[in-house]
C-alpha cells in the first residue's frame, strides 16, 4: 500500500507542479492585459518595442517565407504528380501559407528572437535589482515592462505576417514559374481563384495571438528567473520552449474556432 502511495505522489508532484504553473502564468496574463486598457501608458517604451520585436524581425521572417513557400510548391508538385493533380499548386500554396504556414512558422521565428530576450533582459533585470528599483520609484514593473512588449507584439506581428504571406505566396510563384513550368498569367488566375478573405483574417487573428504569447512568455520567464546567469539562461531557454509548445496549441484550437465546422 506505502509503494502504491509513493507511486501516485510521483505522479501527481508534475501534475501539480504544471497546473501550478499554469495558474502563475494565466494569472500573469490576466495582469498584463488589465494594463494594457488603464492608464498611464508608456508610448515610448511601445514604439521601441515595435521597433524591436516587429521591424528587426523582418529579415528572418521574411526568409523563412520565402523560402517555405517554393519548398511548399515543389512538395505540391511531387505529391500531386501522382494523382495529375499539378494544377492545384497555386491554390494549395496560397491556401497553406495564409492559414497555418505563414502565420505558424513566422511566430515560431519570432518566438525564438524575441522571447529569450525578452526573458534575458527583464532576468538580468531581476537580477541586477532594477526591477526592485523600479517599485522604489513608484513605477509598476508590469505596466512599465511587460504592457508595452504585449502591445507591441498584438499590433506587430499581423503586420510581419502580412509581409510573410505575401512573400510565401511569390516564394511559390517564383519556383511555379521558373522551375515548374507554369505560365505566369495561368498561375496567378488560379492564385485569385483561390483567393478568400477568410483565410487571410484567420492568419491575422492567429498572428495576434501569437504576438500576445510570444511576449508574455517572454516577460513572464523574466519576471521569474532565477538568480545568477544560469537562472537568467535557464528563463530564455523556457521562454522559447514554452512559447513555441503554446503557439502550436493555440493554432489549432484556433484552426478548429474558423474551419472546424
Amino acid at each position: 500500500m506505502t509503494r502504491i502511495l509513493a507511486f501516485l505522489a510521483a505522479l501527481g508532484r508534475p501534475v501539480l507542479a504544471l497546473c501550478a504553473g499554469v495558474g502563475r502564468f494565466s494569472l500573469f496574463a490576466f495582469g498584463a492585459f488589465w494594463r494594457l486598457f488603464a492608464p498611464p501608458w508608456h508610448l515610448r517604451e511601445f514604439w521601441r518595442q515595435a521597433l524591436r520585436i516587429g521591424y528587426f524581425s523582418l529579415p528572418v521572417v521574411g526568409f523563412t517565407a520565402i523560402f517555405t513557400g517554393a519548398a511548399l510548391a515543389l512538395q505540391i508538385y511531387m505529391g500531386g504528380a501522382r494523382f495529375n493533380a499539378e494544377q492545384v499548386v497555386p491554390s494549395i500554396v496560397e491556401i497553406g501559407i495564409l492559414r497555418e504556414l505563414g502565420p505558424v512558422l513566422g511566430a515560431l521565428m519570432v518566438a525564438g528572437r524575441v522571447s529569450a530576450a525578452l526573458a534575458a533582459e527583464i532576468g538580468a533585470m531581476r537580477v541586477s535589482e532594477q526591477i526592485d528599483a523600479l517599485r522604489t520609484l513608484s513605477t509598476d514593473p508590469m505596466r512599465y515592462l511587460t504592457a508595452p512588449r504585449l502591445a507591441a507584439g498584438i499590433l506587430t506581428m499581423p503586420l510581419l505576417i502580412l509581409v510573410a504571406d505575401s512573400l510565401g505566396i511569390f516564394g511559390g510563384y517564383l519556383v511555379g514559374v521558373r522551375r515548374l513550368g507554369f505560365q505566369p498569367d495561368a498561375y496567378l488566375q488560379a492564385t485569385i481563384a483561390a483567393f478568400q478573405w477568410i483565410d487571410v483574417v484567420s492568419g491575422l487573428v492567429k498572428a495576434a495571438v501569437f504576438g500576445a504569447v510570444i511576449t508574455l512568455m517572454g516577460c513572464y520567464h523574466g519576471f521569474n528567473a532565477g538568480r545568477g546567469a544560469q537562472g537568467v539562461g535557464r528563463a530564455a531557454t523556457n521562454a522559447v520552449v514554452g512559447a513555441s509548445a503554446l503557439i502550436l496549441v493555440t493554432n489549432y484550437v484556433l484552426t478548429e474556432l474558423f474551419f472546424g465546422s
